[in-house]
């Protein structure tokens, strides 16, 4: 892939941003989830690339756009498979609470897995623990494992984790460790990501969220050096059918970076649309003016590039339409 679509992307994540941000704490989700959509798609027509959505806002008769076997950019670049969340984190936004994220990720035709949209069960690190740590070991296994490699005693190691109830199981074991504890209530792309990220404080990530954002995560991690691991949980026979249909002939099979994201060149870009622990959120200025930051990364390279962008909404009519 070109370097130079590394930039372009952002450009469609900034654009999603700035669409759902116009709905922070407004208490409608569904509103700021359609807006950052619509901005994102919008944006992707100006994109030089032959890409078709592998991982989006769901099936062709469920989303109106951005859905899975949709075609985006304009036609005119290389084919590549696109994984998007315009609205990482709708609950985020609706309720004004930081780390929503519009999240983007492209890699070469045929590398992104076609992950359905069941949950995952996820185990995220840094590069410290990448390839030392095994989802197929009982968690408290790992716990200790990680503390050892990173040379801290079990209560100064943090763990990561959705906020739900069918995390109760997990929630006991690493209380009766002992490690601290840091519970998010949504944001599960975000959430894998941060054991990469040294000033967050995050060792592990641990728990089941969706298993799309667990492609976006792979792909983000594959940027950042690190790593994480997955195993489809399929509640039913037509779950698992529908895993095989897409390509996965063991549906329970434990999932390598690689067979999420493959081993070639990945980009990922994110804008943050409430303030994060990565990112700041949309952030409005006067003369109608709005700033973004954001993060792109290319995992060939291994370069990450932080993005503050002023925009002057006059010259983005589009946004009044959403």
């Amino acid at each position: 892939m070109e370097r130079e679509l590394a930039l372009e992307i952002v450009r469609v994540t900034e654009l999603a941003a700035l669409g759902a941000a116009k709905w922070m704490g407004r208490g409608d989700k569904n509103s700021a989830d359609g807006a950052a959509t619509s901005a994102m798609r919008a944006m992707f027509d100006s994109v030089s690339i032959k890409g078709t959505v592998v991982i989006g806002e769901g099936e062709m008769d469920e989303a109106p756009m951005l859905y899975i076997g949709e075609q985006v950019g304009n036609q005119e670049g290389p084919e590549v498979d696109i994984a998007v969340d315009p609205l990482e984190g709708t609950e985020l936004v609706a309720k004004g609470i930081n780390n929503a994220l519009a999240v983007v990720a492209v890699a070469s035709k045929g590398n992104l897995l076609h992950a359905p949209d069941i949950y995952m069960e996820k185990l995220a690190c840094g590069p410290q623990l990448k390839g030392r740590l095994r989802l197929s070991e009982p968690l408290e296994t790992t716990l200790l494992k990680a503390a050892q490699i990173l040379n801290k005693s079990i209560s100064e190691l943090t763990v990561s984790i959705l906020a739900r109830e069918r995390h109760a199981a997990h929630m006991e074991t690493l209380r009766s460790v002992g490690v601290r504890i840091k519970q998010i209530s949504d944001g599960d792309v975000a959430g894998a990501m941060a054991p990469a990220f040294p000033e967050s404080g995050v060792d592990l990530y641990v728990g089941s969220g969706g298993a799309p954002e667990g492609v976006l995560a792979a792909a983000a991690l594959s940027c950042l050096g690190g790593e994480i691991q997955g195993r489809l949980l399929p509640s039913s026979p037509e779950e698992e059918e529908r895993c095989r249909q897409m390509g996965l002939k063991d549906p329970l099979k434990i999932l390598s970076m690689e067979e999420m994201v493959g081993d070639g060149d990945v980009i990922f870009a994110a804008t943050g649309i409430t303030p994060g622990d990565f990112l700041g959120g949309v952030l409005y200025l006067p003369g109608h003016r709005a700033e973004t930051y954001s993060i792109v990364m290319r995992a060939k390279t291994k370069t990450i590039r932080y993005i503050r962008t002023s925009h002057f909404l006059p010259n983005k009519p589009f946004l009044d339409t959403i």
